[in-house]
């Protein structure tokens, strides 16, 4: 087995991070918005009042800066998976590769047409057409998200595939198992569902910025109202898709779960941390991080994963160093396990070379008894708890995402209700706290994502392929410039946005003589 250069997988994983976070800066918003303006614009049709126009427009012009930045972050991301991580792109392309060309043929296609008329086929097109076309922007800028989702649950739970040991690839055997993956379908609903309500905070947070200016206030008490009941509606179902995922995360998932929760030993009855502060770790047990401070809900954590409050969760020593009375091996008899079956795939490829089919044949009936292990192998001579992922930041990442959201339904309640019955603009201390909430969903929807990604590592494939067996070996140094060089980038690109995003702001919206004329 190769030398492995921690600090190339170290570099190639921070540059693909950096992409990936900046990336999701702007998609969430770009999900949620497309069908806010759908439903604004389906108001303007359905009453001819051009106020709901106007609406639609303004909302209409912020969606499109946010959505041509996207798109320029998101076609980079795809090619480091070539630049980066060649080898996890050899190892499971042909499966990795269908729901991107899908989502690439299809959902694409669908944004970059009906979009066009969106934004430039008011009056050129009748009324129903282009809310045709805005829905249809709305349905394709989601399903580009269900495809992409469907390929990063798969990296989570691989399904509906084989691997073929004469090319040393999983190929596709069931396209249905990847596309219904339990994970896929949960972490879809729960993705795009926080991404409806990020866009109605913005909503909300940028009309109450007009309401404390005093300016537009039919317009932002309009845009208020729609806004807040649907991301009511949106905040509710992320927090039930949420509550799903987990017991998704826990049954297939396991070290990612006590990570979230950081739970070291494995409890019947066992309590959810609700909020807690780690302190220094103890020198007895440097591998584990100890609560300062924590507050507990009792036989909660057991109830959320399996539904069953006297369900036993496992916790991290106990996949680490196996628990032989709950059935769970050991990271080291798995990582031995996944030695065999490395061994035995260079066995089979050697004796087909030398056409000993015997020999080919029983090194592959061994790959097969141990390849549930592979990714293991990789880690043979080395600690295990190499194989654990960083519990501090899945930790708070985890609780800073769930504290929000609930924030965020509650904030949303009050709003609506408040503007339901026009007494919002009297509560200027709940429109600034609406306005300076919109960095705060944001920073909720990247905490989301680190839960996502820190918490499998170091799977790249879960329990198949870890990141030191997926990245390129390229030189450590061209990384680290374009890690930088993005990061220059994509940090112009995103204060180019607020900047533009700030300008249309302040300058309101604003209806023209020909925008009115049909």
């Amino acid at each position: 087995m190769q030398q492995i250069d921690f600090s190339l997988v170290d570099w190639s994983r921070a540059q693909f991070a950096l992409t990936a976070m900046y990336h999701w800066i702007f998609v969430p918003l770009t999900l949620g918005l497309s069908f806010i303006l759908a439903i604004m614009e389906s108001i303007y049709v359905k009453t001819g009042n051009p106020e709901w126009k106007k609406i639609t427009k303004f909302w209409m012009n912020l969606f499109g800066i946010n959505f041509a930045i996207g798109v320029a972050t998101g076609i980079i991301l795809e090619f480091e998976f070539g630049t980066n991580w060649s080898n996890y792109s050899w190892f499971v392309g042909d499966i990795f590769g269908a729901p991107l060309a899908i989502e690439g043929i299809m959902a694409f296609f669908m944004e970059s047409t009906f979009i066009a008329i969106m934004f430039f086929g008011w009056n050129k097109v009748s009324k129903k057409a282009h809310l045709t076309a805005t829905w249809l922007t709305a349905i394709g800028s989601n399903l580009s998200g269900l495809w992409i989702l469907v390929a990063n649950s798969w990296m989570q739970n691989p399904v509906g595939m084989a691997f073929n040991p004469d090319t040393a690839r999983n190929e596709m055997h069931n396209f249905s198992d990847v596309l219904f993956n339990p994970v896929a379908m949960n972490k879809f609903l729960h993705t795009i569902t926080s991404g409806y309500l990020l866009a109605a905070i913005f909503v909300v947070g940028v009309s109450s910025w007009f309401l404390l200016k005093k300016r537009e206030e039919q317009f932002a008490m309009k845009s208020i109202i729609v806004a807040s009941l649907f991301g009511i509606l949106a905040a509710v179902y992320t927090i039930f898709s949420g509550d799903e995922s987990a017991r998704v995360v826990a049954k297939h998932q396991p070290m990612k779960f006590a990570a979230m929760e950081a739970l070291y030993d494995g409890q019947q009855n066992a309590p959810l941390v609700a909020v807690g502060f780690f302190g220094s770790p103890s020198p007895e047990q440097p591998n584990q991080q100890q609560f300062a401070l924590k507050f507990e809900i009792p036989n909660m954590l057991s109830y959320l994963a399996f539904l069953d409050a006297n369900a036993f969760v496992p916790g991290i020593r106990d996949l680490v160093h196996g628990n032989e009375e709950r059935g769970i091996i050991s990271y080291k008899e798995k990582i031995a396990k996944g030695k065999v079956a490395i061994d035995a795939l260079a066995a089979y490829k050697n004796a087909k070379k030398a056409k000993n089919e015997q020999e080919a044949a029983d090194a592959l009936k061994v790959f097969k008894e141990n390849f549930n292990y592979f990714g293991y192998g990789y880690y043979f001579g080395k600690d295990p708890h190499m194989l654990v992922p960083n519990v501090k930041i899945s930790f708070y990442a985890f609780h800073t995402m769930v504290i929000l959201g609930g924030f965020f339904l509650v904030l949303l309640i009050y709003i609506y209700f408040l503007a339901r019955n026009n007494k919002l603009q009297d509560k200027r201390w709940l429109l600034w706290t609406a306005l300076w909430t919109i960095p705060l969903v944001y920073l909720a929807q990247q905490a989301g994502w680190v839960v996502a990604e820190v918490g499998r590592q170091p799977w790249v494939i879960q329990d198949l392929m870890p990141n030191i067996a997926a990245v390129s070996q390229i030189d450590t140094y061209s990384v680290q410039i374009t890690f930088f060089l993005f990061l220059l980038v994509f940090t112009a690109l995103l204060i180019a946005e607020i900047k533009i995003m700030l300008t249309t702001v302040r300058k309101g919206p604003e209806i023209t003589e020909n925008s009115t004329k049909k």
